[in-house]
């Protein structure tokens, strides 16, 4: 049962939370609408996927932000508390300091399984709908998009390369496929252009030509037109940004197991982004601890001190993120580590600033 005390913390950790998301992300709607209401107007976007578009925008930008914005409000609601010194009648009645955290904990329990639900299915459906709209509308005819020379391995035999691949149209230029077995090239396969056909889910390939390396002399077989099956999907030549974001936990699983086997050279950037969707909400235990220990103490500065040092903390915080994940999508630097040492670091903080509070 909630005592009186976990009710009424409990009831002001969601509550600031809550006001705060409601404060911000308006704003960061209106800034980013006013920066792309230009191109908007002249694409002449109906107004239902503008909506939609924002609605994406908004889950997006709450995901992402959620720890700063979870701990900058405990950091003010607290600091009221302390201000108010209600934090000093509350111990004075007998309430340990750890007792005085438990509501804290049930709030960051909350946070954390909305974060990890919302992270696992709900943002990934938000991002795909909101890079869909970016690169449809506000990057139109930019190619942001499209690629220029993709080169991809599909598996342990099968390396596919384009010089140019437009994903609206599901085409490529300049298409090639080197078959090997261990060192040696098996044949080699070279198109004008490949074309994907989504009815039957087969591949064109125009101005064919396909070279079998012979021990003596190659054969060359040549074709106006050919249609053919390949094992890869058209995912194999899309952008690898954000692919992994838009995926849900199921299947990006299976993507990345997948990617695995093909051998790709982009695993560890997949491998952040699904470490991450546990990482982060994990983030908001020890970011509420640290925000109590920091805030809880009644200062001659009062709240802006506190603030201060909790957005200082928070940037840390977001910069060691930051830094560390993008160390493991472009070097051999583990994702696991990656996504986690943040965590590690600032609970070996938490504890420190805990163990101060409590005195």
């Amino acid at each position: 049962m909630l005592s009186i005390l976990d009710k009424y913390i409990l009831k002001k950790y969601l509550g600031t939370f809550g006001l705060l998301l409601l404060l911000f992300v308006p704003i960061g709607i209106i800034v980013h609408l006013a920066e792309k209401i230009d191109k908007i107007l002249a694409n002449e976007v109906p107004f239902p996927i503008v909506a939609k578009y924002f609605l994406d925008f908004t889950i997006y930008f709450a995901d992402l932000l959620f720890p700063l914005f979870l701990f900058l409000s405990v950091i003010w609601f607290t600091s009221k508390l302390a201000n108010n010194t209600e934090v000093i009648a509350f111990l004075s009645s007998g309430v340990s300091f750890y007792r005085f955290l438990r509501p804290y904990m049930i709030g960051a329990t909350i946070v954390c399984l909305i974060a990890l639900a919302s992270g696992m299915y709900f943002a990934p459906t938000a991002s795909k709908g909101f890079n869909e709209f970016k690169y449809e509308y506000l990057k139109k005819g930019k190619q942001d998009r499209d690629q220029t020379n993709v080169f991809r391995q599909i598996n342990d035999n099968d390396y596919i390369y384009a010089s140019y691949f437009n994903v609206k149209e599901k085409s490529g230029n300049n298409f090639t496929l080197e078959h090997f077995e261990g060192n040696q090239m098996i044949y080699k396969l070279t198109a004008n252009r490949i074309k994907y056909n989504t009815k039957d889910s087969t591949y064109s390939l125009y101005r064919y030509t396909k070279r079998i390396v012979g021990q003596n002399d190659d054969i060359i077989e040549t074709k106006q037109r050919l249609d053919t099956v390949f094992d890869f999907e058209m995912e194999d030549l899309t952008p690898v940004d954000y692919i992994a974001e838009t995926l849900n936990v199921v299947e990006l699983n299976r993507f990345i197991a997948r990617e695995k086997a093909r051998g790709s050279s982009y695993i560890n950037r997949y491998e952040v982004v699904r470490y991450k969707r546990y990482s982060l909400p994990v983030s908001a235990y020890i970011l509420t601890i640290i925000a109590v220990a920091v805030s809880s103490i009644k200062r001659r500065g009062g709240m802006g001190v506190n603030l201060a040092i909790g957005i200082g903390i928070g940037m840390v915080f977001i910069f060691f993120d930051k830094i560390f994940g993008t160390m493991a999508e472009q070097s051999d630097f583990s994702p696991f580590i990656a996504t986690w040492f943040p965590n590690f670091v600032f609970a070996i903080l938490a504890i420190y600033l805990l163990r101060n509070a409590k005195r």
